[in-house]
């Protein structure tokens, strides 16, 4: 599978997941999982569709088994921060080294993305 393919692919489950998480809070009228929706739309959506985007216009990265890391790295940490995150907000202080692992995570795999960005755009590759 190309990378930018599973970018599109999880950011549109996730968007997904994210919407009906939104709906449930609006029909439970308990917005106290709302940081951590606004977590998973913010990087599972709109930052999975932005690498997609990036890897599609450069196709030499397409079948990088480095880009192809980063991404599944950045899924990982998307899903446990945004667990984490909902369990702090929820009230629940177990939740704090989820939120802090994920944090962590997503920050090496946006590391790594910004490494073969800057190698990409410097030798001029496509």
């Amino acid at each position: 599978m190309k990378v930018s393919s599973l970018c599109f692919c999880a950011a549109v489950l996730f968007v997904i997941i994210g919407m009906l998480w939104g709906l449930q809070m609006g029909i439970s009228e308990d917005h106290s999982a709302f940081p951590a929706h606004a977590h998973l739309n913010l990087l599972g959506w709109v930052s999975l569709f932005l690498f997609g985007v990036y890897y599609h216009l450069h196709p030499s990265l397409e079948r990088s088994r480095l880009a192809l890391a980063q991404v599944w790295i950045w899924i990982v940490g998307t899903i446990v921060m945004a667990i984490g995150v909902d369990l702090v907000h929820t009230g629940h202080d177990s939740g704090n080294p989820f939120a802090a692992a994920g944090s962590i995570i997503v920050i090496v795999a946006m590391a790594m993305f910004a490494w073969l960005v800057y190698r990409t755009e410097l030798s001029g590759q496509k």
